[in-house]
């Protein structure tokens, strides 16, 4: 008799440390089924990527959807709705969006950004920005006569911002005087920038062809290139270089493939 009652004792030990596992491996049973907590910890991951802070409050709202979720599907499914083809054509649609979008993580962790990298390109940036930048204006028309006439009326005295603004074609920088701001020379055609960098500051160039018309140019200021500091364009650098790997990694892809 008391070695049964040991033997009992026994068993009940087992079955409680059982069903204590099965509690911490199910978040809830609905209608007899279990609900494994992975369900709950995946859909905590993707709240936490949305950069929404996984608090008690929120744990507590993603266990209730996630008894929601299959309350609803026990439903969908006694109803025989998991057996319809356009459920099953939607049912491979998701499986390819999860399976690409883990294929393009680990591209990224492993084709990762670095700091020198990054740095890497904002030389290059450097080099090819640097050096002296120009602050101009011009008049646009289309024939050589307009421009001439519109250097006459300049060296009678016409002020260059009225003329711009009556007769320049071009609207954007017409409306402001034929104010162009601070660039690069090579920011503009080649003959505009050629005939620009020559000039010194106040001076008025004879008329200059170009694809779009002839242009009186006024320098009106140089200085040395402003270039943003490193540190304040490296999120934007190290987001377009992985942009560029990625759009890389799937063209390579699109190569190799076989498609018939």
């Amino acid at each position: 008799m008391k070695k049964q009652m040991i033997w009992t004792a026994v068993a009940a030990a087992v079955f409680a440390t059982l069903s204590i596992s099965a509690v911490a491996q199910n978040i809830a049973i609905v209608n007899g089924k279990a609900v494994p907590t992975s369900r709950a910890e995946a859909l905590k991951q993707q709240v936490a990527r949305s950069g929404r802070p996984i608090t008690p409050e929120v744990e507590g709202q993603i266990k209730e959807e996630v008894i929601a979720r299959e309350i609803f599907m026990q439903e969908a499914q006694k109803r025989g709705l998991d057996a319809t083809e356009d459920y099953k054509a939607q049912i491979e649609l998701a499986r390819q969006t999860i399976l690409i979008r883990e294929l393009f993580a680990e591209f990224q962790q492993t084709a990762a950004v670095t700091d020198a990298d990054v740095q890497a390109e904002y030389d290059k940036f450097v080099a090819a920005n640097g050096g002296k930048e120009y602050r101009a204006r011009h008049i646009l028309v289309e024939t050589q006569a307009q421009a001439e006439a519109i250097l006459a009326s300049l060296k009678k005295g016409g002020k260059f911002e009225d003329i711009a603004k009556k007769q320049s074609k071009d609207p954007g920088s017409g409306a402001n005087g034929g104010d162009l701001d601070w660039a690069a020379p090579g920011n503009y055609v080649k003959e505009f920038s050629d005939a620009m960098v020559v000039l010194n500051k106040g001076q008025v160039s004879a008329p200059v062809q170009s694809q779009f018309g002839f242009h009186i140019i006024r320098l009106d200021d140089v200085r040395e290139a402003q270039l943003p500091k490193l540190e304040d364009v490296k999120p934007q650098i190290a987001q377009q270089l992985q942009q560029q790997r990625m759009a890389a990694f799937q063209q390579e892809l699109r190569a190799k493939a076989k498609v018939e």
